[in-house]
């Protein structure tokens, strides 16, 4: 089985905290969409017949094109790839796009889950994160997603921001729960280089929030999930049983997916390739037939490091046997020897044959992946 995903780059708003590659403006649609087709057929190879389980259209603000632009990239894909009569397509969605004319009209078209771009409940978070739509306008998009017969709702929350307190926090996740939504995804709010808070940060007109307030937060954030009938089955990713995101599963799972559009990155278990973040120039290239996308080869190290790096994120941890009959006895000895140490410290535990993360280990999980990185010439 194998994925594809779907990068629309167009915004009509820069969100202060997005590092996604994206253009404000809703230009250039049909250009795009030529060359997004064209890269499709010239790239269906890749996946070599593979049946295509999850389709997601993501940027970006995909909800920006019109029901006949998603449908004929949805075609399109159809047409060109094998894809399984379950296939989960999911599309993105900003919250002041959501119409009942339009939600029709993607159902119509395949869309079968939903992703809305929530953030906050509260009109203070979403000003200063400079949002698009506010709190009524949010509400009233979930509602009328959940009203159009669409099973399958995930929203997006993110915590960890200056001026919220714990309670806030609290609450939009209470209110979230309120309604009958299967997902949720939620973010620490991250100061990434370039992007307007990164700015920010960097003149010192902006600050992070305080540690132990970001791990009450995330312990928040836990407990009330699963007080929901949630699972934590990655660490920013919950689910109610049988609703775990299929896109997001197989990535952790290292299972191939094709990137489509500028800034995509495909990955087939022994190469990652990544597009160009240019619009005009992927554009260009896809047209001309030039180059439009690099590639690493990846060896034994790297592809371990790929592993240890999705699967540590997840529920199901490290899969001992999995080390053992791919990278043999020296990945299984670095892993078994290595993960000692966090175990004396409660960072990690065995599960059946597994390692996985504990809650306190969670906390802290980009620190202890990065240990588990194996170096050059281990």
């Amino acid at each position: 089985m194998a994925g594809i995903y779907v990068h629309i780059p167009f915004c009509k708003k820069l969100c202060f905290y997005c590092d996604f590659y994206h253009v404000i403006t809703t230009d250039n649609n049909s250009s795009f969409i030529g060359a997004l087709l064209k890269e499709a057929s010239m790239r269906k190879e890749y996946l070599k017949d593979e049946a295509i389980t999850t389709i997601y259209l993501g940027g970006g603000t995909p909800s920006v094109f019109s029901v006949k632009d998603i449908k004929t990239i949805l075609n399109h894909i159809y047409k060109e790839f094998s894809v399984a009569a379950e296939c989960e397509v999911t599309i993105e969605m900003n919250p002041d796009d959501v119409q009942s004319v339009y939600l029709d009209g993607l159902k119509n078209c395949g869309i079968n889950r939903v992703s809305l771009g929530i953030q906050s409940w509260r009109d203070s978070d979403l000003k200063m994160l400079n949002r698009r739509h506010d709190s009524a306008v949010a509400v009233k998009a979930l509602k009328d997603t959940l009203n159009a017969g669409f099973e399958n709702v995930t929203i997006d929350l993110i915590y960890g921001i200056p001026g919220m307190s714990q309670k806030e926090w609290e609450s939009n996740l209470d209110f979230s729960f309120s309604f009958d939504i299967k997902h949720l995804s939620a973010y620490h709010l991250t100061f990434e280089p370039g992007t307007v808070f990164g700015k920010m940060l960097e003149k010192g007109t902006m600050s992070e929030i305080d540690e132990n307030d970001s791990a009450a937060q995330f312990n928040i954030l836990i407990q009330k999930a699963e007080a929901a009938g949630f699972i934590q089955y990655e660490i920013s990713n919950f689910g109610r049983p049988g609703y775990f995101s299929k896109h997001n599963s197989n990535y952790w799972k290292q299972v191939n997916y094709l990137g489509l559009g500028p800034s995509a990155h495909s990955f087939n278990g022994y190469s990652r390739q990544w597009n160009i973040r240019d619009l005009k120039r992927y554009i260009k290239y896809v047209n001309e037939g030039s180059s439009f996308f690099e590639s690493e080869d990846l060896d034994a190290r790297k592809r371990f490091n790929e592993y240890v790096m999705t699967s540590l994120r997840t529920m199901w941890g490290i899969d001992l046997e999995y080390v053992e009959r791919i990278f043999e006895k020296e990945g299984y000895d670095y892993v078994v020897n290595l993960s000692g140490k966090f175990k004396k410290y409660g960072l990690m535990k065995s599960e059946k044959n597994s390692l996985v993360l504990t809650n306190q280990g969670k906390m802290i999980s980009d620190n202890i992946i990065s240990e588990f990185m194996m170096p050059d010439g281990n």
